[in-house]
């Protein structure tokens, strides 16, 4: 499902229009990245937490010539998805 997709199934469940679902749906997404790249931690009870996490530095190696590299340290976003959505996409 695209974005497109979602706002279709969002305006459908909601009972709005397309163009009021695309704006909300649009609001909350950036709402979400904006906390997080903050620092911040967003739950979703039943649904999910968004965050930032630190991923250490490491040694890796260059795929073409195999020599060893330091891979630096960096933040990555990560979603843990809760309770109702594991049960919901296990049943």
């Amino acid at each position: 499902m695209n974005k497109g997709e979602l706002v279709d199934a969002v305006a459908e469940k909601a009972r709005v229009t397309k163009k009021e679902a695309d704006a909300v749906l649009t609001a909350a997404l950036e709402a979400i990245m904006e906390a997080v790249s903050e620092g911040k931690k967003v739950t979703l009870v039943g649904f999910g937490s968004f965050e930032s996490r630190e991923r250490k530095a490491r040694e890796g190696r260059n795929p073409k010539t195999g020599e060893k590299m330091e891979i630096p340290e960096t933040k990555v976003p990560a979603f843990s998805a809760g309770k109702l959505f594991k049960e919901k996409v296990a049943s």
